[in-house]
Order: C-alpha cells, then sequence, then structure tokens
C-alpha cells in the first residue's frame, strides 16, 4: 500500500551530508519526494511509496552518514498522493 510520509529530522544535520545521504537512500529504495534544510536546523523528508520501503527509510535515516548525529525523528504519516518521479534535494 502506498503511503505518504513527512519526516523532521533533528541533531546535527546540515553540512554533514545528510541530504545526499537521504536521496541516495531513497532512490535505492524506488521512493518518490523531496528533502531540504529548514531554517531552525533540521532537516524535512517528505517520501512517498510503499510503506515497508519508507520504513526502511526511516530506519536508515536513525543513522544517517557517519558526520551526522541524529537526535530525534518527528514522522507524520499521511495518505499518499500519488506524486511520482525522482527523489530530489530542495534548496528552497
Amino acid at each position: 500500500m502506498c503511503v505518504c510520509v513527512e519526516i523532521y529530522v533533528r541533531g546535527r544535520v546540515q553540512g554533514v551530508n545528510y541530504r545526499a545521504f537521504t536521496q541516495e537512500a531513497a532512490k535505492r529504495l524506488g521512493l518518490s519526494g523531496y528533502c531540504r534544510n529548514l531554517p531552525d536546523g533540521r532537516v524535512e523528508v517528505r517520501a512517498e511509496g510503499e510503506r515497508d520501503l519508507i520504513e526502511n527509510l526511516i530506519e536508515r535515516l536513525r543513522v544517517g552518514p557517519s558526520r551526522a548525529r541524529v537526535d530525534d525523528l518527528e514522522i507524520v504519516w499521511k495518505p499518499a498522493e500519488n506524486t511520482t518521479g525522482e527523489f530530489s534535494i530542495r534548496y528552497d
């Protein structure tokens, strides 16, 4: 079943390759969506795809790349919006 999730990652997650790590993991899992830095220091991740694949992504995000320190994930499940396409890094 296709679902959508918004994840807010708190910790040392900016300037440590976290977005590129997230994009690579999501692409390998075949998920669509995006990630971006937020002004408050968190990273926002929005992903859509099969629930088990998203749960796999969440487990990877809990660890992150080697220079990151993940303190907390806020996870908000939503109905799928049936978006398709690549998983991108947003710079807005």
